[in-house]
C-alpha cells in the first residue's frame, strides 16, 4: 500500500508498505545483481549504509545458482541474509541486452545463455515462476525493453504485446501466490511503461496498464541511449497519467543530478549500478562533486574521501590509503569505495526526504541539481 504524505510541486513524499517492511520514498534500491553488490559488499553491510531495498536479477539468478536452488534454501532474502524489502527485475532487460541471438514471439523469447550458450525460453509465466521461487517482495512484469531510437510502428506493436504479457504476468502471479509451498504468498507485482521517446505511445500505454490496478508502476526503456533532456521530457509527459496512489519507479537511473531532476518530476524509486560500478574504478561521489581517487594528487592526501560523509570508509580511511589499495589491486580498495558511494546515494535520498518533510525541496533542488 502506498501512502502519499505530502507534495512539493510534483515531488512526492510517501511510504510504501510491503510484506517485508516500509520503504520511505523517494528511495534508492541497491543493486545486488547475483545476490551481492559487486565489490565485496554483503547484505549485512547494506544494513549499515542506510539501504532500504535490495534489488536482485531474475535472469542471472535463474542461470546461477538457479531459482529452484534458491527456493530450496528458503528464498532470496534468506539466501542473502537480507531481511528487508527486495525487488527482482523480470529478466527482460538482460534477455534483450545480453543475448546475442533471440527470437521474440507472442509466447515469449527464445534466446541463448550468455554464459554457455544453452537454449532458454522465457515468457511472462516463466518469469513469474522464477520470481516466485526467489520469493522477492516485489516482482517486475516481463516486458520488451526496446532500443532508443526505435521505429514508431515497432514501438507501438511492442507495447501492445507488453500489455498482453503484463496481463499474463498478473494471472500467473495470482495463481502462484495462492499455491501451496510459495515462498512469499504476498508477492507484489509492478507493471512497466514502455514506448521509447514517443509521448503518445507512452501515454496510451500508461493509461492501459493503470487499469490493471497493480501494486506499482515503473517507467522502463529510458537511460538507454536518449539524451537526459529527452528522458526528462518523456517522464513529464507520462507522469500525469500514472496512478497517484501507487509508487513510481524509474528503472536504471542514474546520476545524482538525474535522480534530483526526476524526483522533481514526480518519481519515487530508483535503481542503478552506477554508484558501485564507478566506485570499483575509483570514481567517487561526494557532496562537493565527483573525484577520481586514482589521480596522483591524492597520493599524500590524508583526508577522507568526503569530509562531509559519515560512512564507515570515511570514518576510518584516507584518500591516500584507498588510492594505494586500488593501485595495488587490493580488493579492499574496491570494497571501501563501493561502501562509500552507496552510502552517499542512500544519504542523498535521505536528505531529499528530509527536505520534502520540511518543505525545502525547492531549495535543495536549486542547490544540488548541477553540482553533484
Amino acid at each position: 500500500m502506498y501512502i502519499l504524505d505530502k507534495k512539493e510541486g510534483r515531488a512526492r513524499r510517501g511510504r510504501f508498505i510491503t510484506p517485508h517492511g516500509v520503504i520511505e520514498l523517494p528511495g534508492f534500491m541497491n543493486v545486488a545483481t547475483c545476490g551481492a553488490i559487486k565489490g565485496g559488499v554483503s547484505a549485512v553491510d547494506l544494513k549499515n549504509i542506510k539501504c532500504q531495498v535490495q534489488l536482485c536479477n531474475t535472469y542471472h539468478l535463474h542461470l546461477r545458482p538457479s531459482d529452484e536452488i534458491v527456493k530450496k534454501l528458503g528464498g532470496i532474502r534468506k539466501f542473502t541474509s537480507w531481511d528487508g524489502p527486495l525487488l527482482t527485475d523480470s529478466g527482460g532487460f538482460q534477455v534483450f541486452s545480453l543475448a546475442k541471438l533471440r527470437n521474440i514471439t507472442e509466447e515469449g523469447v527464445h534466446f541463448s545463455s550468455h554464459i554457455d550458450g544453452h537454449k532458454i525460453f522465457m515468457g511472462p509465466e516463466e518469469s513469474m515462476c522464477i520470481q516466485s521461487n526467489l520469493g522477492s517482495t516485489i516482482a517486475m512484469a516481463f516486458d520488451e525493453c526496446i532500443k532508443n531510437p526505435a521505429e514508431y510502428e515497432y514501438t507501438k506493436k511492442s507495447c501492445e504485446r507488453t500489455v498482453r504479457w503484463l496481463k499474463r504476468c498478473k494471472t500467473q502471479l495470482d495463481k502462484l501466490n495462492n499455491s501451496p509451498g510459495t515462498i512469499n504468498p504476498k508477492q507484489m507485482l509492478f507493471g512497466i511503461n514502455q514506448g521509447s521517446t514517443y509521448k503518445d505511445i507512452r501515454i496510451e500505454h500508461m493509461k492501459t496498464i493503470s487499469e490493471l490496478n497493480l501494486d506499482g508502476y515503473a517507467i522502463g526503456g529510458l537511460a538507454v541511449g536518449e539524451t537526459a533532456a529527452e528522458m526528462y521530457e518523456t517522464i513529464e509527459a507520462v507522469e500525469p497519467f500514472m496512478p497517484q496512489d501507487k509508487p513510481r519507479y524509474l528503472m536504471g537511473v542514474g546520476t545524482p543530478s538525474n535522480i534530483i531532476e526526476v524526483i522533481a518530476r514526480g518519481v519515487d524509486l530508483f535503481d542503478c549500478v552506477m554508484p558501485s560500478r564507478n566506485a570499483r574504478h575509483g570514481h567517487i561521489f561526494t557532496w562537493s562533486g565527483s573525484l577520481n581517487i586514482l589521480n596522483a594528487k591524492y597520493s599524500l592526501d590524508d583526508r577522507p574521501l568526503d569530509e562531509k560523509c559519515g560512512c564507515p570508509t570515511c570514518k576510518n580511511h584516507s584518500r591516500a590509503y584507498i588510492r594505494h589499495l586500488l593501485k595495488s589491486g587490493e580488493l579492499l580498495g574496491m570494497r571501501l569505495c563501493v561502501i562509500h558511494n552507496l552510502f552517499f546515494y542512500n544519504t542523498l535520498l535521505e536528505k531529499i526526504r528530509e527536505s520534502l518533510d520540511s518543505g525545502s525541496f525547492h531549495e535543495f533542488y536549486n542547490l544540488y541539481r548541477n553540482s553533484l
